[in-house]
């Protein structure tokens, strides 16, 4: 089994708290990445859509595009709309070899908001799910038409937050919506990560590994904080810092036959949490935890 290993921007970076990272270049964030011994990165909100520019920054960096990150509005949008936002990034990814395009529907998202209490945030009536659903199939049959798939990354602060709003989703959607799996918004949600892995292992197109700091989780729920307030409070780090299990968790992905790209990531204020160190821990921690699962790992 192989797996390769990639990093998230945001550890340089964020877009929804712009403040972080706000004087980083992309140059920096590229070079340090490679450094830290990442094959790929993801794109991210200083990268370049024009395919031959991004193209020629990561070919100097020596990096793959794992895929492309976009903030969908399709809740409140029509199918044809969110296809004419996301036209030119498609575009970009299928022209860099992307395999997949990263979806989360950002419609009324929290996640920027530092006055709004994380409880507070958009959410999609039972009812609503079948015609939400066949909307987000229609798209991502779109994204299969154009060679890539679409991987639902569900967010805290957004409509699909929950594991009971994952399932309903996927219960509703069809085989061309896939999932990416991401360990640190599972757990501030609350979600068993490995029982909810284990159920929709045949949907997981991309998996993000990104731990949580228990102290600060307990103490933001407490509170229920805004989200932004608890990312700045240090909430999310990388794997080896928290307190999830990613031996675990790498075994059951070896035994439900993952493969494909491990993507490092992890919102921190990158003053207080420096990218290519906690990036290098990060993949240090998930290089042992997959090895030990018996993964190989492609360059």
């Amino acid at each position: 089994m192989n797996v390769r290993f990639g990093v998230s921007p945001i550890a340089w970076f964020d877009s929804a708290l712009s403040q972080f990272g706000k004087d980083m270049t992309l140059e920096v964030c590229l070079a340090q990445a490679r450094e830290a011994g990442f094959s790929g990165i993801e794109s991210g909100i200083k990268f370049p859509t024009n395919a031959q520019a991004l193209g020629v920054l990561l070919q100097r960096s020596g990096l793959a595009l794992v895929s492309g990150w976009f903030p969908g509005s399709l809740l409140s949008g029509s199918v044809l709309e969110e296809k004419a936002r996301m036209q030119a990034q498609v575009a970009a990814c299928k022209a860099l070899g992307a395999p997949l395009l990263a979806y989360t529907d950002a419609s009324g998202s929290i996640q920027s908001r530092f006055d709004t209490p994380a409880s507070l945030r958009p959410r999609i009536d039972d009812e609503d799910f079948p015609s939400y659903g066949a909307k987000l199939t229609e798209l991502a049959n779109w994204i299969a038409e154009n060679g890539m798939a679409l991987a639902y990354h569900h967010q805290m602060g957004t409509i699909i937050q929950s594991q009971r709003e994952i399932d309903l989703l996927l219960q509703h959607t069809g085989p061309a919506v896939s999932l990416l799996i991401d360990t640190g918004h599972l757990a501030y949600a609350g979600a068993d990560v490995l029982s909810l892995t284990r159920r929709h292992a045949d949907r997981i197109t991309l998996v993000h590994c990104k731990d949580v700091r228990p102290e600060v989780l307990k103490r933001v729920r407490q509170r229920d904080t805004s989200l932004p307030l608890a990312v700045q409070d240090g909430v999310f780090t990388v794997p080896g810092d928290g307190f999830i299990d990613f031996y675990a968790f790498a075994r059951l992905l070896g035994e439900v036959g993952y493969t494909g790209w491990i993507v490092v990531e992890a919102e921190q204020d990158p003053v207080k949490a420096p990218p290519l160190e906690y990036s290098r821990m990060g993949l240090r921690h998930l290089a042992a935890a997959f090895g030990s699962a018996g993964y190989v790992f492609a360059p």
